[in-house]
């Protein structure tokens, strides 16, 4: 396998038995198709440019700039149109047209026409013209905006005669500049007709016929030249497949070769001792921890390196299975890595980690940013000569001074906050070690099969017993007093509350004067019956560190914070969560803050401060309401904020597609996906001529020459 895949990084691919396959008709077609624009009738130097500014640089970009949407002009029954909704009706005049004017150029046509049995009005402004070709008793077909209430349509367009089935579906397009939506169509009627018939399928026979898929040239055309919405349907379902395949391509490829070119390290753990440690662990693995530590505890003991990524909701115990790799390394004789993105999660995993592994002769050590001078002298020696098995810390790991004796097993947690790069690095601290990325956001299925489809995935999808769900109330600010009440009954009962203020990105400023406004209300509100901490970005690592030990301590009995406490913080004692300005975060981000809470045995509560101004806010406010269930929760987020701001931030890995919408189009994803791993895996693949455009679309991509992946 590892020869047939190297084939395609040559310049010709060879056949079964080594030799060249000729260029064919398709690298032919290829080349006419990849010519420039300026090819095309009607296009000069003065018009390439401002296609290029569309990124419209060839002949084949030209005919695959797709409509975003279609203007629907079929004909509707008034009676089944919805108030406001956008409609095309067939009418006859009733009476003479009325047109007024208001200033120089601002006029109102109005004109009453008879729509099967209703008579109704219609208005166009700023369109004086037309009223020569309005004629009492003649028949006219307009499109626009239904008033439902006034029995009204503000027209947009308006044809004389009957209604014409040659234009019930329009494309519209993107467009730039000088380049119209008129002047796009004409241009792409004049590159099919000069090029359509050199559009050649670029998909295997076998998955054109599995699918009943229509062949390339025709959806393409139809996707331009549509003749009806279920044309339109089956041309977008061709090209959704086409495009998901493709990426899938790349990913399944990429993680072949990877896996072929990376060997791993055999880690011949103990198994005796491993499971001496889960049997003394004092509480018992859920059925999911059980399911994900053998897999991970597979990857670890195959030649293979490890690339897995580990899905756990808020406080499903990733923590315990980190453990347990990690320890399973160490018993082969390595040492393992963890890094974290902020040093109070640091400080939270090496507290867990020394309580769990020490009692075994494990030493770990804390390395981030606040360690200096002898004491970091210390520990990068005991780290090279074999004393410390398991070093935790933020991206202090992975400074060049950093160096293991032995390193066998990586664990990045909140791995998403981490650039590529950063990962890259500590893995390459030893020599392939197995590598473990966890993540207590779950990430909806689309995403995570999308951006870390070359990754094996396990998820822990079960919490362990003896946990409470979280009550959740969404609340108004103008019922801030009956909230605090609700946070004091849980402070005099002993427990302790958090209260998040939004993080605000524009203005570092303005986020630290929030939370010192709502810590001196707080502060004065509670007077000395409870004391409040403050925690934002603003205090320096020591100053964190105390006002976390003060919490933890339960000295501090309401703790003021930003967003820094979204990952790690563990006090089971906390009971009550109050989020100021709710609105302003992502349903996974509420769903992160809200796991701060419901880690202890007693009954736990959230309560979402918000005056939402759009749908969109208050949907999320019941969702949050509704569910506890995070991998929900993100679906819905997916839903309401799209595949780019899902983290927060535009995910460099995110891929654009033309036509697909992962979101949308899931189980399409899901089947291409299942047959480009397929694919990937078979003799025939590398080297049938039937895959040449599948296999030439890899080899253009980068991902076989171990060049980064667009």
């Amino acid at each position: 396998m590892e020869k047939s895949a190297r084939r395609v990084c040559g310049t010709e691919p060879e056949n079964g038995d080594g030799e060249k396959i000729s260029a064919t008709a398709k690298d032919i077609v290829s080349d006419l198709l990849n010519q420039s624009v300026t090819a095309v009738k009607g296009i000069g130097a003065e018009m390439a440019t401002g296609l290029a500014d569309m990124n419209i640089l060839t002949i084949k970009d030209l005919l695959e700039h797709f409509p975003y949407r279609y203007e629907d002009y079929r004909l509707r029954d008034l009676a089944e149109v919805k108030h406001e909704e956008r409609v095309t009706v067939e009418g006859v005049v009733h009476g003479e047209p009325s047109l007024m004017y208001h200033g120089r150029k601002k006029s109102r046509l109005t004109v009453r026409i008879l729509v099967d049995r209703y008579l109704i009005k219609v208005v166009f402004f700023n369109q004086p013209y037309l009223k020569q070709k309005i004629i009492v008793n003649e028949t006219i077909t307009v499109t626009g905006k239904w008033d439902q209430h006034r029995q009204t349509i503000t027209g947009t367009s308006m044809t004389v005669g009957g209604y014409s089935k040659d234009k019930e579906f329009e494309p519209v397009y993107a467009v730039k500049g000088k380049v119209t939506v008129k002047v796009i169509r004409r241009l792409i009627q004049n590159g099919f007709t000069q090029y359509g018939h050199e559009i050649d399928e670029i998909l295997p026979g076998e998955l054109v016929q599995r699918y009943k898929l229509m062949q390339r040239r025709d959806a393409l055309k139809v996707m331009h030249f549509p003749s009806g919405a279920e044309d339109v349907k089956q041309a977008r379902r061709r090209f959704v497949y086409e495009e998901f395949l493709q990426f899938q391509l790349k990913m399944q490829a990429l993680r072949k070769f990877e896996r072929e070119q990376s060997p791993g390290i055999l880690v011949n753990y103990e198994l005796a001792k491993v499971k001496e440690f889960i049997e003394g662990l004092p509480f018992p693995l859920t059925n999911a921890q059980k399911r994900v530590v053998n897999e991970i505890l597979a990857d670890m003991k195959s030649a293979y390196r490890m690339n897995r990524l580990l899905q756990g909701d808020v406080g499903s115990g990733k923590t315990v299975v980190a453990a347990i790799a990690l320890y399973s390394a160490i018993t082969a004789g390595f040492q393992g890595a963890l890094m974290v993105p902020t040093e109070i999660l640091a400080e939270q995993h090496h507290e867990s980690l020394t309580s769990l592994l020490s009692p075994l002769g494990v030493q770990c050590r804390l390395l981030t940013s606040s360690v200096k001078g002898k004491r970091r002298r210390e520990i990068l020696g005991e780290l090279q000569d074999g004393t410390i098995d398991v070093l935790i810390g933020t991206h202090a790991l992975i400074q060049d001074e950093v160096s293991f004796q032995r390193l066998g097993l990586v664990i990045t947690d909140e791995q998403h906050r981490f650039g590529v790069e950063q990962r890259r690095v500590l893995r390459e601290k030893g020599e392939n070690p197995d590598v473990l990325f966890m993540t207590a956001t779950p990430i909806p299925r689309t995403l995570a099969i999308t951006v870390f489809g070359e990754m094996d995935v396990s998820i822990i999808d079960e919490l362990p017993a003896g946990r409470k769900t979280i009550e959740t109330y969404w609340a108004k600010h103008d019922m801030l007093d009956r909230v605090l009440s609700f946070m004091e009954k849980e402070l005099v009962q002993g427990r302790q509350a958090y209260v998040i203020c939004p993080l605000i990105e524009e203005s570092e400023k303005l986020d630290y004067q929030n939370a010192v406004d709502v810590y001196n209300t707080l502060n004065v509100y509670f007077g000395s019956r409870y004391k409040v901490g403050l925690m934002h970005g603003r205090l320096s690592s020591a100053e964190k560190e105390e006002v976390m030990q003060e919490f933890t301590a339960n000295q501090a009995q309401v703790l003021v914070s930003t967003t820094v406490v979204e990952v790690g913080v563990n006090v089971p004692n906390a009971t009550f969560m109050l989020i100021y300005d709710a609105e302003r975060f992502g349903l996974s981000q509420l769903h992160q803050l809200r796991g701060r809470v419901g880690r202890g045995s007693e009954q736990s509560y959230c309560i979402l401060l918000a005056d939402p101004k759009n749908e969109v806010g208050k949907e999320r406010m019941k969702i949050m309401t509704d569910t506890n269930d995070g991998f929900v929760l993100s679906e819905k987020d997916l839903e309401l904020r799209g595949p780019g701001d899902f983290f927060g931030k535009k995910q460099s890995g995110m891929p654009e597609f033309k036509v697909a919408d992962m979101v949308h189009d899931y189980r399409a994803l899901e089947t291409a996906r299942n047959d480009a791993a397929i694919l990937v895996q078979s003799e025939a693949f590398w080297q049938s001529e039937n895959y040449q455009s599948l296999r030439k679309y890899i080899q253009d991509s980068g991902v076989l020459s171990g060049e980064k992946l667009n």
